[in-house]
């Protein structure tokens, strides 16, 4: 059986136009340039399983002749490459531009990689990772330095350990006697003006250390000069006697029995 001529030529995809015979000429990436002769010379586009005059194999969303040029396609239809990429590939979540080559996905977005850094110091992230808060990424340092709970003695952040006393946290090193910054023995502590303190330097705070042995005065105490004393501790600064409130002479913000007194200052 003997074809007919009209069988034997391919037809434009875009027009419906019959080509006359076919010599092979070349191709690009994706597509075979024909060139055609007959009574002219004609070049035709070989592409997606059809065939195209050159003016009629375009981007879809452009319009650009691309004949000889590299092109991609989408649900069966041709894009130029610079259309392909802003219409179809994914966008940064920082710069919002097309990502072309590597990627980075995190927090439901895609990134470039050199895009997704802390947003506060803007550094990218190491081996350690990264740290979310509201749907932004921080490295580990400025995440604890913003978010983290503060010590009550140092203002610092508090990353690991900690004690909770006073209605407040604390690093171990920091919850010490507020005035000598021993650490509590066993843990125990006193506290005085939301701070806490030694035994010594509680009762120095509430005015309760004996002026004569800078103990804490914890029973019966004699006031005397604008300070406190033990009983057996408010003693003639001469002879030593133990006095009695009211019976004593005071010179030199120092408290005399009424002999020496009179002895040393006649």
């Amino acid at each position: 059986m003997q074809l007919s001529r009209r069988a034997l030529y391919p037809f434009c995809f875009f027009c419906g136009s019959q080509f006359p015979y076919t010599i092979h000429m070349g191709h690009t990436r994706d597509s075979v340039v024909l060139r055609f002769g007959c009574d002219s010379l004609r070049y035709v586009v070989t592409a997606l399983g059809s065939t195209w005059h050159p003016e009629h194999f375009v981007c879809t969303h452009c319009q650009k002749e691309m004949g000889g040029s590299n092109f991609f396609e989408k649900d069966g239809a041709p894009y130029c490459e610079r259309d392909y990429f802003q219409l179809f590939s994914p966008r940064c979540g920082l710069c919002n531009e097309p990502i072309l080559d590597k990627m980075v996905t995190a927090l439901d977005k895609n990134w470039h990689p050199e895009h997704f850094c802390c947003v506060k110091c803007g550094q990218p992230f190491g081996e350690e990772g990264f740290h979310e808060k509201d749907g932004k990424q921080y490295c580990r340092q400025d995440f604890y330095e913003l978010f983290s709970t503060r010590c009550q003695g140092c203002s610092q952040a508090i990353l690991e350990n900690y004690i909770s006393a006073l209605n407040a946290l604390w690093h171990p090193e920091c919850f010490v006697c507020r005035e000598c910054y021993t650490p509590f023995v066993n843990g125990s502590f006193f506290e005085h003006g939301g701070r806490p303190f030694c035994e010594i330097h509680y009762h120095k705070q509430r005015g309760s250390l004996c002026s004569g042995c800078e103990k804490p005065i914890t029973g019966r105490c004699i006031t005397a000069m604008a300070r406190k004393f033990h009983p057996e501790h408010f003693v003639c600064a001469f002879c030593l006697k133990q006095l009695n409130k009211g019976t004593f002479k005071e010179q030199n913000d120092k408290p005399y029995c009424h002999p020496c007194f009179i002895k040393l200052f006649g």
